[in-house]
């Protein structure tokens, strides 16, 4: 099993022991980039209005350690948030 088998299915920023989605949560699938099928946990942003994009901190995206990985949630799939690019 490589890094990125291993990372599909959980939840970013999550502790490795308690890395699946829990119930009673929502998540979205980023998809692309550095982090690509990994969960996040949007359930806190249900009900309000969808931000631009997200810079999420990260050591794998094209900065290293310090970095950070754009995600947008998709136009009509909310479900789904798309890689846009990485920052410093």
């Amino acid at each position: 099993m490589d890094e990125l088998e291993f990372m599909r299915g959980r939840v970013y920023g999550a502790d490795h022991e308690e890395a699946g989605p829990r119930p009673g949560r929502t998540y979205a699938q980023l998809v692309g980039g550095p982090l690509d099928g990994l969960l996040l946990d949007v359930t806190d942003r249900a009900g309000t209005p969808s931000p631009d994009q997200v810079a999420l901190p990260t050591e794998l995206g094209r900065y290293g350690p310090g970095g950070r990985a754009c995600y947008a949630p998709r136009p009509g799939n909310p479900h789904h948030w798309d890689w846009r690019g990485d920052t410093p």
